[in-house]
């Protein structure tokens, strides 16, 4: 409903005089239009356009800069960039810290960028941590997350998730099958799933203990989509070492139940979408598995499959509000 709608509905019960209606829908209709998000969206791909085409400009240019000149340059658009944004930081609270401005939120993210930048290129040129890969993307996700809290900066607290899923990464599968491309006895899928959990239970306790609580959203977005990414990877795996179907299947029941839970509570499409989208695949692979095992001349149920679950979805989708209780 438009708001001239409810000014005129509200006008037509006797619940707003004239004069006060005609003055906000005349303030309706000359209030200035936020811009915020579409200009945060524009800092954010300047940023990451700024980082890539200097590293497309130092590679082009690698000989006649030289690697010092670059190692200096790098260190010092780094150390600049942390140093406005510490200077203009905010007193630590667990709360939700009043934002410090624009600049220093963006400069942040720019001294991150910066410090990957740096470390890549150094191990890239001079091989810093040799072969100990692991320390290489643990240092970043350390770093990120003492930041994220200390700025109450939730862009580089999903840097410092995506370093930790990297660093589990490496340190799970040896570096004997990264050389090879063997990853049939790595498990890859176990140690994501639980990494997702982790940080599913790491969300849902910072909302729970009050410790920096709005930083629940990205702990259980990204966790959970990790979690149930890997468990579903398990599903259709026919690896000796992932993980048993039934038990992936039941992990995905299990976290995509949870997360529905918690959209409902928190009022949250996106993680509503995630839990039902993830559900449906189980759901889906099961009833397969089982007309197959136990119903194989009742194929014709397939047929009846599709139909009625896309009018589950059109009943989803036409009732989102109400499984979300916005209504």
């Amino acid at each position: 409903m438009s708001s001239d709608q409810i000014i005129a509905d509200l006008t037509a019960k006797g619940l707003l005089p004239p004069e006060q209606a005609a003055a906000i829908a005349q303030h309706e209709r000359t209030r200035p239009f936020s811009v915020h998000y579409e200009l945060r969206t524009l800092l954010y791909l300047g940023i990451t356009l700024l980082s890539g085409g200097l590293g497309v400009l130092l590679y082009q240019h690698l000989d006649d800069i030289g690697h010092g000149v670059i190692i200096a340059g790098l260190a010092a658009l780094m150390l600049a960039s942390f140093t406005y944004a510490f200077r203009h930081r905010r007193p630590f609270t667990w709360g939700q810290a009043p934002p410090a401005g624009v600049v220093p939120d963006y400069l942040l993210l720019l001294g991150c960028l910066t410090f990957l930048t740096l470390e890549g290129y150094l191990q890239a040129q001079y091989r810093l941590f040799g072969t100990r890969y692991g320390l290489a993307l643990f240092l970043p996700a350390a770093l990120f997350f003492v930041l994220a809290y200390r700025f109450d900066h939730r862009g580089v607290l999903s840097m410092a998730i995506t370093a930790l899923a990297s660093w589990v990464g490496v340190s799970i599968a040896p570096v004997s099958a990264l050389h090879l491309n063997d990853f049939s006895r790595v498990d890859l899928s176990t140690s994501a799933m639980l990494l997702g959990a982790l940080l599913v239970g790491a969300g849902w306790a910072s909302e729970h203990l009050g410790r920096k609580a709005h930083f629940a959203f990205t702990y259980l977005s990204l966790g959970g989509n990790l979690a149930l990414l890997a468990a579903t990877a398990a599903l259709f795996s026919f690896s000796p070492a992932a993980l048993p179907p039934v038990a992936a299947g039941a992990f995905i029941l299990l976290v995509s139940g949870f997360l529905i839970w918690y959209a409902r509570r928190a009022h949250s499409y996106l993680l509503l979408l995630m839990g039902v989208g993830y559900g449906y695949i189980v759901v889906t692979y099961l009833f397969f598995w089982l007309v197959g095992l136990f119903a194989r001349d009742a194929w014709g149920l397939l047929t009846l499959y599709f139909p009625l679950s896309a009018a589950g979805v059109v009943w989803l989708f036409s009732n989102l509000k109400k499984i979300l209780r916005l209504v």
